[in-house]
């Protein structure tokens, strides 16, 4: 039986419904009964699987979207507060719920699981829903990202356990209080909320500090950020700390990584003391370190960790985490989420290392002014890494531009890294550009957090041409 609907949550109206979050939240309640509406900016795939389950979506925001019966509205932090949804609901005193509070009523009276981090989120969530799914346990679960088909980052399960993505970019993840949590790795990132290390350190205690009594904490023992927070919460005891990676003190210890082309056979050494070996069907080592941190979250739930590997077997990647898009002239093309220098590193070594001599070259497109200002030159050395780049302008998101700020940051560092790099500022120019550039056995990856993804299969229909 669904666990029962908040009174807010019986007739909610999202603001910005196809987003990868809210939509999440809009299927699964639409899943357990309520009557949902929202609206977006654009029609995308994901509003019109909303509306095969009975949401109303509509285009635009416009005030006389707002139902006159609508319990709550729903907003992220990306809302502006002059938008005329959101003003209209405040004048008529209808209750506004962050996507967050949502997100938390909806994990009550369950067993949830809560992956954090600053990179590797979405992968690792979706590692757990697959393989639990796997193992015919029926999770619920809210992810940043589709695992195939549009509309599939979210599911109300039967099932007792639910596993959400918890996300730190404006300390959202503070609202839930999960039975497990996972925390991949933590770096200075978002820097329109956190001004420092400091403020990450303080934001990651306190997610911590949410963990149930009893509960478990899983987290890198490799990443230097996360065995700094591993010290800092050394007094929680009310809590078991499992660690795992490849260091020689970590409780789970990953003994051996061995790529196989697209996937990698990982061994590790449980807390029991028994090895396993088992397959991740993704390629690249971070990968394999996400896997590993679902197994320990797995374990940490009672499940059998031969079952649970067997089962996470079975992940085979999620949109925008280095699908393939497809081939073309003998062309690859491969879309990348990465928008942060250790993430752009990762993704670009984890394609060397299946490329076999191949050559890489990227599309990339800058995520937010404040992260470019911050760490523009980073992403300009990362981006030595592939044979050839396209670099083009910043996708704003949610930010107003930032004076001086723009990918001549990026372009220069990465030249002075000696990459070669083309910028490019008219989007619709890149595929004859990679064109111009791509020949039989290379390899494309769209890179970037923003509509970059978009251009992939323009690429594979100018390289067929």
């Amino acid at each position: 039986m669904a666990p029962a609907i908040p009174a807010s949550m019986d007739r909610p109206h999202f603001i910005g419904i196809g987003g990868a979050g809210m939509s999440g939240i809009a299927k699964i309640l639409a899943q357990r009964g309520a009557r949902v509406a929202g609206s977006d900016a654009k029609d995308s795939a994901t509003a019109q699987a909303l509306r095969a389950l009975g949401v109303t979506v509509h285009l635009g925001h416009a005030a006389g979207h707002l139902a006159e019966d609508a319990t709550s509205v729903v907003v992220s932090s990306a809302i502006r507060p002059d938008n005329p949804e959101l003003a209209a609901a405040q004048e008529r005193g209808i209750p506004v719920v962050h996507r967050s509070d949502a997100l938390a009523s909806l994990m009550e009276g369950l067993r949830p699981i809560a992956v954090a981090g600053t990179h590797g989120k979405t992968t690792t969530t979706s590692m757990l829903a697959v393989s639990l799914g796997a193992l015919g346990l029926k999770p619920s679960y809210a992810i940043g990202g589709d695992l195939d088909a549009p509309g599939s980052n979210a599911e109300h399960g039967a099932g007792e356990i639910f596993v959400a993505e918890a996300d730190e970019s404006d300390r959202s993840f503070h609202k839930y209080a999960p039975e497990v949590a996972i925390i991949l790795n933590v770096e200075l990132d978002h820097h329109a909320n956190y001004a420092s290390m400091d403020e990450i350190y303080e934001s990651f205690e306190t997610f911590v500090g949410r963990i149930r009594p009893g509960g478990t904490l899983v987290i890198a023992a490799d990443h230097p950020g996360a065995r700094e927070l591993t010290e800092r919460i050394s007094g929680r005891h009310d809590i078991e700390v499992v660690t795992y990676g490849e260091s020689a003190d970590a409780d789970v210890r990953i003994l051996k990584v061995n790529p196989r082309g697209l996937t990698s056979d990982v061994t590790v050494t449980l807390t029991s003391g028994k090895i396993l070996t088992f397959t991740v069907s993704v390629p690249g080592r971070h990968y394999a370190h996400n896997a590993v941190a679902a197994l320990a979250a797995g374990v940490a739930l009672g499940l059998p960790p031969h079952n649970l590997a067997s089962a996470l077997g079975k992940y085979t990647g999620v949109k925008r985490r280095l699908q393939l898009k497809g081939e073309a002239a003998g062309v690859q093309v491969i879309d990348s989420y990465a928008h942060h220098p250790t993430e752009m590193t990762a993704d670009l070594e984890a394609i060397r290392g299946a490329a076999e001599g191949s050559r890489v070259l990227v599309v990339f497109q800058p995520h937010l002014f404040s992260r470019t200002q911050e760490l523009g030159t980073e992403m300009g050395q990362a981006l030595a890494l592939a044979d050839a780049s396209v670099v083009l302008d910043i996708y704003p998101a949610r930010e107003d531009p930032i004076p001086g700020v723009t990918s001549t940051l990026i372009i220069d560092a990465a030249r002075a890294a000696g990459a070669d790099v083309t910028p490019e500022s008219d989007q619709a120019a890149v595929p004859d550009v990679i064109a111009g550039m791509a020949k039989p056995g290379d390899l494309v990856l769209t890179m970037g957090a923003g509509d970059v993804t978009d251009l992939g299969p323009a690429i594979l229909s100018r390289l067929g041409n």
